[in-house]
């Protein structure tokens, strides 16, 4: 449904000179400086994938998103979405795709939101009927109805990101491009809204390709996660297999009935006693689990266990930790060019 093969966005900006005449000087010597947002960046993503995009900000997740949609053209590389070429077909891909940036809308800020909807209706060509049947799902599933006929520039952020992701559903596109819908919304809101995209991808199989901060649209959306650091693509798998990747440990927390009386353990496992609670942190492909409650039911008479695999926040963090190529030292007003 996704491809791309070998894609490269590069930027020139204008270097700005030091001193205090180096605005001056650089309308006589303008230098440029490249920078590499995305370099050489491969994956496929299949129909009816849930994917999470995720790397820290000026990683080259919008710039990507923004290929992959037409607005954006490659410097080098391939794309194609749902069979179209997206810079030399993007009237025939807008018909296929649907895309929410969280930032910004795609409604019209001084009409209602169902004048809104009218207006996308038209330019999709959408049928009566379907655009009824579409809109009463939508209604149900996100609870539009309550602010239907409310200017766009009077909702809340929740409300908004709620029309928003109805308005980009209108005519039933095959792939969804989500860049950060989540944000800033209240746990209710974001609970609303990662329901409503669990539906979609497991009911009607809608692809999904999804960049947030929040760990937790990931977890509960996403069956893949690509992460991405430097422009530069360094992991790609299940979270699980990203756990496995960056070596974060299981943590096995045991409860006896009295004080338990330890045992040597295998190298490499991090212990920790409090009174009648043990907490172990173990690498799972270094020794089993049941291998460790073994051992340990020699410390003592087992009352309680429990299992927890690492923090998804950590994992992240981690793997930002993982080296990427080196990139040029630019601006932070540069960086926020490239994000955008």
């Amino acid at each position: 449904m996704i491809h791309a093969k070998q894609v490269q966005k590069s930027f020139m900006l204008a270097k700005q000179k030091s001193g205090p005449f180096g605005t001056l000087r650089g309308l006589f010597s303008r230098e440029k400086l490249r920078i590499d947002a995305v370099r050489e960046i491969s994956f496929a993503i299949e129909e009816g994938e849930a994917v999470g995009y995720i790397g820290p900000n000026g990683a080259g997740k919008s710039t990507t998103i923004k290929m992959l949609c037409g607005i954006l053209h490659p410097s080098a590389g391939e794309i194609a979405v749902c069979g179209l070429h997206p810079q030399r077909q993007r009237k025939l891909l807008a018909h296929k795709i649907g895309v929410v940036f969280g930032q910004r809308t795609q409604l019209w800020w001084d009409l209602p939101v169902l004048d809104s909807f009218e207006l996308l209706k038209e330019m999709y060509k959408v049928e009566d009927y379907e655009y009824r049947k579409r809109l009463l799902r939508y209604d149900d599933l996100l609870d539009l109805q309550s602010f239907i006929h409310t200017p766009v520039r009077k909702l809340s952020l929740g409300q908004r990101m709620r029309a928003d992701l109805a308005a980009a559903l209108l005519h039933n596109p095959d792939v969804l491009f989500l860049d950060e819908p989540t944000i800033g919304l209240d746990v209710v809101a974001k609970t609303n809204i990662r329901s409503f995209l669990q539906e979609l991808n497991h009911q009607e199989k809608k692809t999904i390709l999804l960049t947030t901060h929040d760990m937790d649209d990931i977890e509960q959306i996403c069956s893949r996660v690509i992460v991405i650091n430097h422009g530069t693509i360094i992991s790609d798998g299940s979270l699980q297999e990203l756990r496995a990747t960056i070596g974060l440990p299981s943590q096995l927390q045991v409860q006896f009935m009295e004080l338990p009386k330890p045992h040597a353990l295998p190298e490499g496992i991090a212990c920790e006693i409090k009174g009648k609670q043990v907490t172990l942190l173990y690498d799972k492909k270094q020794v089993g689990t049941m291998e460790l409650l073994t051992l340990l039911r020699q410390w003592g008479e087992v009352e309680d266990i429990s299992m927890q695999e690492a923090n998804v926040e950590e994992l992240i963090r981690k793997v930002y930790e993982v080296p990427a190529l080196p990139s040029p030292k630019i601006e932070e007003e540069e960086r926020e060019l490239i994000s955008n």
